[in-house]
C-alpha cells in the first residue's frame, strides 16, 4: 500500500498546479496498469478463480496462485496484477527472485481464466512451466517499464505523472519545466507513446505480421493513408486525453474525424455515407485469437467486408 500512497502524494502535488490533468488520472486504466493483488478490483470481486487446462488445474484465491497436476502442486503469492483494461488481467509471481508470467489470465468477456496470450503455443514440460513463463531481464524490464513508474524513491505501480513528464522532485527543486507533449508533432507523439504501445519501427523491424499487430496502435496509425508526421490532428493526443479514462463511445470521436474530413484539410475526403460513428466503419474492431477481446484497429481506412487484414 505504501507505493499507492506515494503515487497519491505525487498526484496531489501535481494537482496543485494542474488540477484538470491530475485529478481524474488516478481513476484511469493507465494509472492502475499494475497493482498489488490486494488492490485488484478483479481479484476482490472474484475471491476464487479456477480453470482446468488439460491435465493441469489452476486456482487463484485472493493473492495465492496454485497449479496442480493431480499428484503435485505449486503455490505462489501473486506479486503483481498487470492490466485493468476491457480485456482482462495477467499475474506475475516470483520464484527464487525471478519473475514469472502466469500461464493463465483473467478475461472479462468470459468472466474467468483462460490461457494467457501466447501460452497455448508451447505445452508445459513440467509443473513450473505449467504455472508460468520465466521472464528474462529484458522482458521484465519492458513489462515493468510500461506498467509502472520508476521514481527517485521507488517503483510505483501504474503509469503515473512522472512516467511521461519526468521527475516531480527535480521539477519542484529547480522549477525547471517538466516534459510537455502538447506541441509535439504526430511522429514524435507516436514514438513517445510507442515506448509502450510499440512504434512503427518496433513492429516492422521484428516482422510482426497478421492480426497480432492490431494491438500496436502507433504502428497501425502510421500505416493509415491519412497519417501526416507534421499534423497533430492525426497524433495519439489528437483523439485521446491520457489523463482521462478512454472514451469507448464511437460518437465521441466524430468531432476528431471531422477536424480533417470536413474541409479542414485539403486532401481529406468527406464521407458520403455518414457523419456519425465514423470509427465504427473506418476503424474496425478485430479479435486476436485467444484474447476474448476485439481491438480497435487504428489503421484508418475504408474497410470492406471480407477484406484481407492489411499489415
Amino acid at each position: 500500500m505504501i507505493p499507492l500512497l506515494m503515487a497519491a502524494l505525487v498526484v496531489r502535488e501535481c494537482a496543485r498546479c494542474h488540477p484538470a490533468e491530475a485529478k481524474p488520472h488516478p481513476a484511469t486504466s493507465m494509472a492502475r496498469a499494475m497493482q498489488h493483488p490486494a488492490d485488484s478490483a478483479i481479484l476482490n470481486e472474484h475471491p476464487v478463480l479456477t480453470a482446468q487446462k488439460g491435465k493441469y488445474s489452476y486456482r487463484i484465491e485472493k493473492n495465492l496462485y496454485t497449479v496442480t497436476n493431480g499428484s503435485a502442486s505449486l503455490t505462489f503469492p501473486i506479486s503483481w496484477s498487470f492490466g485493468l483494461g476491457d480485456a482482462g488481467q495477467t499475474y506475475v509471481f516470483e520464484k527464487d527472485g525471478i519473475p514469472y508470467e502466469s500461464r493463465v489470465s483473467f478475461f472479462r468477456a468470459i468472466d474467468g481464466l483462460d490461457w494467457t496470450l501466447g501460452a497455448s503455443n508451447s505445452p508445459p514440460a513440467n509443473l513450473l512451466e505449467a504455472a508460468g513463463r520465466q521472464m528474462g531481464t529484458q522482458d521484465a524490464a519492458q513489462c515493468f517499464g510500461c506498467h509502472s513508474t520508476k521514481t527517485q524513491a521507488a517503483l510505483e505501480p501504474g503509469v503515473q505523472c512522472e512516467r511521461c513528464h519526468g521527475s516531480t522532485e527535480e521539477h519542484l527543486a529547480t522549477l525547471k519545466p517538466m516534459k510537455k507533449l502538447r506541441a509535439a508533432d504526430a511522429e514524435e507523439i507516436s514514438n513517445f507513446c510507442g515506448q509502450c504501445h510499440r512504434t512503427w519501427a518496433d513492429v516492422a523491424g521484428k516482422g510482426i505480421l497478421g492480426v497480432n499487430n492490431v494491438r500496436f496502435q502507433p504502428y497501425r496509425l502510421t500505416n493509415s493513408k491519412c497519417f501526416d508526421v507534421d499534423d497533430r490532428r492525426i497524433s495519439c493526443l489528437g483523439c485521446h486525453n491520457p489523463h482521462q479514462e478512454l472514451d469507448r463511445n464511437d460518437a465521441h470521436y466524430d468531432a476528431k474525424c471531422q477536424a480533417c474530413h470536413a474541409g479542414g484539410k485539403p486532401a481529406a475526403k468527406v464521407c458520403k455515407v455518414s457523419k456519425s460513428n465514423c470509427v465504427s466503419c473506418h476503424m474496425p474492431k478485430i479479435e486476436i485469437p485467444g484474447s476474448h477481446y476485439r481491438f480497435t484497429d487504428h489503421q484508418i481506412r475504408i474497410a470492406r467486408a471480407n477484406d484481407r487484414y492489411p499489415n
